[in-house]
């Protein structure tokens, strides 16, 4: 459907370059990235709103790089909605059809569907100051969605929204896209793209530097800054070998003065490990299972994380452990305890330079 092909933008000091990417019909497709790298300024380039310096935009194969906006047949919702503060809920959902000169009583009838497909049915006769930020953003993903958008553009639709709102647009955004509606998603929290997102485009200075699928990108990302971003706080720059010099057997990971063990098939060379921290185990007593990967270290932090406590451990290197808070008060973890921690050969993913 869409194709953005070697898009670059020089703006004062900011540079975006060489972007290429494809959004299939009905795909949800997220933008993510950290702010200031591009992903506002790449959008709206999609849409016309900004000029490029090099590369094409195409729809369905036809350029419409230098197409005006209204040709494009995109809908565009920003993160602080942009409504008209002079117009009705109704007029501003309204606007759109009225400049493409659709009939006073189809233009009634779209409104009236759309503000029952996002839920505000209530507030057509309200103006935009007397709403809040949900709703608001609702009437703004209505208005959006009134000319029947070939693709639907999302600026951080939801970073402005408290949790229950976000919670609630969120299950609207999904619904939309199960209808069949193609959404371009930009936002920097990867808990938000991966509950959204049929693939995600990872963006580090005006670049991209890694697309796929959400649990690809997780499970597999390609440098240490897409490893940090997706949450993966365990990265080792380091060097494989096999011991038996046979790819495909138990192999062994040296970063600085330690060794891991990973079951892997990559070749033996440079590269670096990820470990996700809900993988390690924490024991106070050497464990007796079957984790190939065991070593005695000291507690150097103890935080409340997202979904439990982090514990930082050194053991020559530091790594970061997931527990609960329950196994917390009953190893009695404290900056300065000692540890075992230990993890499978299987849980380390091994990735070449």
């Amino acid at each position: 459907m869409l194709t953005v092909d070697d898009i670059a933008i020089e703006w004062n000091a900011f540079t975006l370059g060489g972007v290429s990417f494809d959004v299939s019909e009905g795909e949800y497709f997220v933008l993510l990235g950290a702010s200031g790298v591009g992903k506002t300024v790449l959008l709206e380039a999609i849409a016309g709103l900004t000029d490029t310096s090099k590369g094409r935009v195409q729809l369905d194969g036809k350029n419409i790089t230098e197409d005006s906006i209204q040709s494009r047949g995109f809908g565009f919702v920003y993160q602080d909605q942009a409504l008209f503060p002079h117009l009705t809920v109704s007029a501003n959902i309204a606007y759109g059809l009225k400049a493409h000169r659709v009939p006073r009583a189809e233009i009634q009838v779209r409104v009236s569907e759309l503000a029952e497909a996002v839920g505000i049915e209530g507030l057509l006769a309200r103006y935009p100051e007397t709403l809040s930020g949900g709703q608001a953003q609702r009437v703004a993903l209505a208005r959006a969605l009134a000319p029947k958008p070939r693709c639907l553009l999302l600026d951080e639709p939801l970073s402005a929204l408290d949790t229950a709102a976000r919670g609630s647009m969120r299950g609207l955004l999904r619904k939309l896209h199960r209808d069949g509606q193609t959404v371009i998603h930009v936002t920097h929290d990867y808990e938000e793209a991966i509950s959204l997102a049929t693939r995600v485009a990872i963006m580090e200075a005006g670049k991209i530097v890694q697309v796929g699928t959400p649990a690809a990108v997780f499970q597999h990302p390609k440098s240490e800054f897409v490893a940090r971003f997706v949450g993966i706080h365990n990265f080792f720059k380091g060097e494989l070998c096999y011991p038996e010099d046979s790819p495909g057997s138990m192999a062994e990971f040296s970063t600085g003065a330690m060794t891991f063990s990973l079951l892997t098939d990559a070749p033996p060379g440079p590269g670096a490990m990820t470990l996700r921290s809900e993988d390690i185990t924490l024991s106070s007593k050497r464990p007796e299972g079957s984790a190939r990967n065991t070593f005695l270290g000291t507690v150097r932090d103890v935080a409340p994380a997202r979904l439990g406590i982090e514990v930082v451990v050194d053991m020559g290197v530091e790594m970061a452990a997931l527990v609960t808070e329950s196994a917390v008060d009953q190893l009695g973890l404290a900056p300065g305890t000692q540890v075992w921690t230990s993890f499978k050969a299987t849980a380390g993913k091994f990735l070449e330079d």
